[in-house]
C-alpha cells in the first residue's frame, strides 16, 4: 500500500503540481486551510504532511501555519510534518523545526529534493512504528515486571491475577533464580491491599536468636539489647504482605507461632502478654521439599497445610522454551543501554550456547552471564565466550574444558592399566573393559595412546 501524504497549501497550481509528481508513489490528499487541515489528518492518518506556513486567512504571514503545525502534534505527538515556507519565511520555519516539525524546505521547490525528503522521512516513519509494536508487544509480554512468552509463564501470569484478589496464604515452589520474590510482589500488586506495605525477608540470612523478635517484634526490656519496643515484620506489613523466603530454615519454636498466627491473625511480641491484632497476608516461598522436610521431622505439616492454602511452582529457565532467548535478548538490551552501548546483538554461536546450556542459575544467571558479555564483548556482537559459555556443547566454558579432561583421562587410565594388565594384547584389554575391541581402538586413537605403545609392549 501507498504511504498516505497530505499536503496543505491554498495555492491550487502547487497542489496540482504535488499531484502530479507524487500520486504515483504516495496516496496524496489535500486541505487548503487550518479546520481543512485538521479534517484530513483525523480522516487520513497520513504518515507525512506536507505544511506551507502562509495560509488563510491571513496567507502573507506564518501564525496560521505555525497553528496547524501546533494541532497537528496536539493530535499526534510523533507525526511528521515538513514545512515548505519561502525564504522570507525562514527563520519561522526554523522555529517550527524547533517546534517540532521534522524538517523544512524552501520555495521554490526541487522535486527530486524533496522526493528523496520523503523517502527519508517515510522510513524513520516505518522504523518508529516497528519500534512501537515491538515495545507494545513487549509490554504486552511484561506481567508486573515478570517477562515470560511461554505457555509456562502465561500459566504463571494466569495462576497470579487469580489468587491476587483473595486473602489466602500462598507458597511459591521453586529452584533458587526462578523469580519467587517477582512473584510474590505480583501477587501483592494485584490484591487489593496494593496500597498497604509489601515486606521481604529471608529466613536464612537472620540468626536464629533475632528472627523472632525480627518476625513478631519484641517489648521493652525482654531482653538484653531491647532498649526500646520494636514492632515486627508481621506488623509492619499490617494492611500489605509479608513475604517469608526459605520458609523452610524458620526454626520449630518459631513455626508454631507462625501457625497461631496464620489460625487467629492475632501475634504476641517477644516479652510482651497483650495480644495483638494484625491484618497481613503471608506469601511464602522455598526451593526446598517440603514434605521430605515434614517427613524428617524439620518442618511442621499442620504449618505446611496452613501455607500451602494455594501452591504455586516456577519452573526452572531449562524448561521455559522460547523464554530463554527471548530473555536473554531483553537483558541484552536493558544492560547494553545502561553501558551506553548501541545495536548490540547475539553472535550465531552465542544464541547457539545460550539455548543449549542447562542454566543451572536460572534467570538470575542469566542476567549476570549478558552483562558480563556486554561488557567483555568487542564490538557489537556479544559471542558465547564473553559469556563464557561453551557454543558446542551448551554448558559453562570452564566448566567444559574441566569435565572433558577430567572424563578424558580417566579413560586414558582406564585403557592403559588394561593394556598393561594384559601386556598390550587389544582383544584381551578390550574383553576387560567390557568394550568391542573396534571400540578401544576408536578411543585409543581419540586419546592419542599410540598403537606402536602397545605392539613393543606384546613383544
Amino acid at each position: 500500500m501507498k504511504a498516505k501524504l497530505l499536503i496543505v497549501d491554498d495555492d491550487e497550481a502547487i497542489r496540482t503540481q504535488m499531484r502530479w509528481a507524487l500520486s504515483q508513489d504516495y496516496d496524496v490528499c489535500f486541505a487548503e486551510d487550518r479546520k481543512g487541515a485538521v479534517e484530513a489528518l483525523q480522516a487520513n492518518s497520513p504518515a507525512v504532511t506536507l505544511l506551507d506556513l502562509g495560509l488563510p486567512p491571513h496567507p502573507n504571514e506564518c501564525d496560521e501555519g505555525l497553528a496547524v503545525l501546533s494541532d497537528i502534534l496536539a493530535i499526534d505527538c510523533t507525526a511528521k510534518v515538513i514545512v515548505v515556507s519561502g525564504q522570507s519565511e525562514k527563520r519561522n520555519a526554523i522555529q517550527a523545526v524547533g517546534a517540532g516539525a521534522y524538517d523544512f524546505l524552501c520555495k521554490p521547490v526541487e522535486m527530486e529534493e524533496l522526493k528523496l525528503l520523503l523517502r527519508r522521512c517515510i522510513h524513520v516513519v516505518d522504523l518508529e512504528k516497528e519500534y512501537r509494536e515491538l515495545e507494545q508487544r513487549r509490554h504486552s509480554e511484561m506481567f508486573e515486571d515478570m517477562l515470560g512468552i511461554s505457555p509456562q509463564m502465561q500459566s504463571v501470569f494466569a495462576f497470579i491475577r487469580k489468587v491476587a484478589g483473595t486473602n489466602v496464604p500462598v507458597l511459591l515452589l521453586g529452584e533458587s533464580g526462578t523469580g519467587k520474590e517477582m512473584a510474590a510482589a505480583a501477587i501483592h500488586r494485584r490484591s487489593g491491599r496494593k496500597d498497604g506495605p509489601f515486606v521481604a525477608i529471608n529466613c536464612n540470612a537472620i540468626p536464629e536468636n533475632l528472627l523472632e523478635s525480627e518476625l513478631f517484634g519484641h517489648e521493652k526490656g525482654a531482653f538484653t539489647g531491647a532498649h526500646i519496643q520494636r514492632k515486627g515484620l508481621l506488623e509492619t506489613a499490617s494492611g500489605g504482605t509479608l513475604f517469608l523466603d526459605e520458609i523452610g530454615e524458620l526454626p520449630p519454636a518459631i513455626q508454631v507461632k507462625l501457625l497461631r498466627f496464620l489460625q487467629e491473625q492475632r501475634l504476641q511480641r517477644v516479652g510482651g502478654r497483650q495480644e495483638i491484632q494484625v491484618d497481613t497476608r503471608l506469601v511464602a516461598a522455598t526451593n526446598a521439599d517440603l514434605k521430605q522436610m515434614i517427613d524428617n521431622g524439620k518442618f511442621r505439616e499442620d504449618l505446611y497445610f496452613r501455607l500451602a492454602v494455594v501452591t504455586l511452582r516456577l519452573l526452572p529457565l531449562r524448561e521455559r522454551g522460547d523464554d530463554i532467548v527471548f530473555l536473554a535478548r531483553e537483558f541484552l538490551q536493558r544492560y547494553a543501554a545502561q553501558n551506553g552501548c548501541r545495536n548490540v546483538v547475539f553472535a550465531p554461536d552465542a544464541l547457539r550456547a545460550i539455548a543449549r546450556y542447562s542454566w543451572p542459575g536460572n534467570v538470575r544467571e542469566l542476567q549476570n552471564r549478558v552483562k558480563r558479555g556486554v561488557i567483555m564483548a568487542s564490538g557489537s556482537r556479544v559471542a558465547a565466550k564473553d559469556l563464557e559459555l561453551d557454543e558446542r556443547d551448551g554448558v559453562s566454558a570452564s566448566s567444559a574444558r574441566t569435565l572433558k579432561q577430567a572424563r578424558e583421562q580417566v579413560e586414558r587410565d582406564l585403557i592403559q592399566q588394561a593394556l598393561k594388565r594384559h601386556a598390550g594384547r587389544i582383544t584381551a584389554a578390550a574383553a576387560d573393559l567390557g568394550i568391542s575391541r573396534p571400540t578401544l581402538y576408536e578411543l585409543m586413537e581419540k586419546l592419542s595412546i599410540p598403537k606402536e605403545r602397545t605392539t613393543t609392549t606384546v613383544n
